[in-house]
């Protein structure tokens, strides 16, 4: 898509968003742009994998991948090749805390393309050879990640950061799970996340507020006011310190590590993204690229990242290495957590951080689908648009003793869960 420059350089961003309430009672944030006559629409309703019945797995992925797949008059030959005449995009998605989806067309196609995507919201056929089609093609990639080292390791640290916990089960189910689901399921799912307690939307482009309230209200108004999803405990990372080795005859070690982070609405949560990318965020500039790649060669690619969880904030990160420089590799990671967290980051560290993370912010809004996913977040973060405005300011007021403080709180005594898929040499 065309990018919309509505957002990309001005004074305030939070200005721009509309919030718009229809007579039905959906809510939207709407950012209004003329600039090409385009309009994208992204929308969560909270739930996702984390909502899969147990035993029954995949479910919510399932689901998210059979709503453009054949709905109301047309089956999934003949509402593709709707789409496609219309030059429309609609997909969806399921993630551990929500199904998503989006929707990008021409604004002069506007009231079809929302035609199409109330069918596939609401109508969706979910006819037998539909299913079986989108349970292969999940199946098969289930089969490819089994023999997969990165997707391996990821298993087994799941598994072992959250057992008996919803986070530790595939989003994507397992082969015996997938085999269980069926049409009554998919429609029973739908039912219970498919509310607009659970709904957040944001769109953008050349369309006005009246406009946009009456296709939401045809779209979205016939859903139930209060979804039904089972409770989900917050939990912490387990068994931080742990190796989780899982043999494999390859010449490499590929890692996962991790432990638990800081929520988002934690005071110290903005001082931890600036050492998460003093740690290794950063790439060139990151503490693990330097003492992992470049000062002992031990992997071509090291990074760490924060991982935003409804129920257990995170730091994980990864890294392949050749198996008999593995336990070195984790020997550094380890070094580098603890030494951060003790002695916290230094002045220029902090500046080069800070200087990034405002600097690169502005990459988000630059196209419309962007715009309206970071809308979509801001709002399942129980946040007012004027965040928009305020997270660089929040970031810049990050100061050492805050950095010192978040460093200790973030990485601790410096262990980390790890999972390895390889025949690691040195691993206590």
């Amino acid at each position: 898509m065309t990018a919309h420059n509505t957002l990309a350089t001005p004074k305030s961003r939070a200005e721009n968003v509309q919030r718009v309430v229809t007579p039905g009672g959906v809510e939207a944030w709407l950012v209004e742009s003329y600039a090409v006559p385009l309009v994208a629409l992204e929308f969560s309703a909270r739930g996702g994998a984390a909502q899969d019945p147990a035993g029954k797995e995949g479910l919510a992925t399932l689901l998210a991948s059979l709503l453009d797949e054949g709905a109301g008059p047309h089956d999934s030959r003949a509402f593709h090749r709707v789409v496609e005449d219309l030059a429309v995009h609609i997909g969806f998605g399921a993630d551990r805390d929500s199904l998503s989806g989006h929707l990008q067309t021409l604004s002069r196609n506007v009231d079809q393309a929302f035609a199409l995507l109330k069918l596939a919201l609401n109508d969706a056929r979910f006819d037998a050879d539909a299913i079986e089609r989108v349970r292969g093609q999940l199946a098969a990639g289930i089969k490819r990640d089994a023999n997969d080292p990165d997707a391996m390791v990821a298993k087994a640290f799941r598994e072992a950061a959250f057992p008996g916990h919803p986070y530790g089960r595939p989003t994507r189910g397992e082969l015996d799970t997938l085999e269980r689901l069926t049409r009554s399921d998919l429609e029973a799912m739908r039912g219970r996340l498919f509310a607009r307690d659970n709904l957040k939307i944001a769109v953008v482009g050349a369309i006005d507020a009246a406009t946009l309230a009456a296709r939401l209200d045809e779209t979205f108004g016939g859903w139930s006011q209060h979804g039904d999803l089972a409770p989900v405990s917050d939990i912490a990372v387990h068994d931080v310190g742990a190796r989780k080795i899982i043999d494999l005859d390859v010449p490499q070690s590929t890692m996962r590590f991790g432990r638990s982070g800081i929520a988002k609405k934690d005071p110290d949560y903005f001082a931890a993204l600036v050492v998460n990318h003093i740690l290794g965020g950063g790439v060139f500039t990151a503490r693990l690229f330097n003492e992992v790649r470049e000062k002992r060669g031990l992997a071509y690619s090291v990074y760490s990242q924060i991982h935003e969880f409804d129920h257990c904030p995170m730091m994980v990160g990864g890294a392949a290495t050749k198996n008999e420089r593995a336990g070195e590799t984790l020997d550094v990671l380890e070094a580098q957590c603890r030494l951060l967290s003790s002695e916290g980051p230094s002045p220029d560290e902090l500046d080069k951080a800070r200087k990034f993370l405002t600097g690169s912010y502005a990459l988000r809004f630059d196209t419309s689908t962007k715009i309206a996913g970071q809308l979509v977040n801001i709002q399942l973060d129980g946040l007012e648009p004027s965040y928009l405005d305020e997270r660089n300011a929040k970031i810049d007021a990050v100061t050492l003793e805050d950095a010192r403080r978040a460093a200790q709180r973030l990485l601790g005594d410096g262990k980390l869960l790890v999972a390895i898929a390889g025949r690691p040499k040195g691993i206590s």
